[in-house]
């Protein structure tokens, strides 16, 4: 039995030749794995199309994907809304470990990786060691800047958050 590799909650991964040290999620909550992809479309043969990750990313550069071998997935988000994605294969390095893996294609432009990592991909490859982080957030997460404000007025931080529509 092959020794699995300790990865953390974070890591950079590289998708070969096309997009390297592009930061990812580890999500052991997220059954599927996903890739921020943009400009996808399936042409009058069949041929899915797409770019990876979009024009605001600085992993993107234009190139067109195309794609015989997909299928498609109806994926809930934590919110309970509901989509149609297309899923492709990716031969993807984490952690210096080349796997192939099914992510789905998702506009990931709002969220503050660009890969989401599921536990059906790492499954039986990969320890998560969830103190560990690889990648460094670039932004403070919204508990540390509510946490912040509070620290300044704790009457208005609570009549804002609180007494919306109330006689004060």
């Amino acid at each position: 039995m092959k020794e699995k590799t300790v990865i953390g909650s974070t890591e950079f991964v590289d998708f070969g030749e096309r997009a390297q040290k592009v930061p990812a999620k580890i999500d052991t909550g997220a059954d599927s794995s996903a890739v921020w992809a943009s400009n996808i479309s399936i042409d009058k043969d069949g041929v899915l199309k797409f770019s990876l990750f979009g024009e605001g990313s600085p992993y993107y550069n234009g190139k067109i994907f195309k794609r015989t071998d997909y299928s498609v997935a109806r994926v809930r988000s934590s919110s309970g809304h509901e989509q149609i994605r297309y899923r492709t294969h990716f031969w993807v390095k984490i952690s210096g470990r080349k796997i192939k893996m099914l992510m789905n294609l998702s506009d990931r432009s709002k969220n503050e990786f660009p890969v989401l990592i599921g536990r059906r991909s790492i499954s039986g490859k990969f320890l998560v060691d969830v103190s560990r982080k690889n990648v460094r957030r670039k932004k403070p997460s919204v508990t540390t800047s509510l946490n912040e404000e509070i620290k300044l007025n704790p009457y208005e931080f609570y009549k804002k958050y609180h007494q919306k529509g109330e006689e004060k």
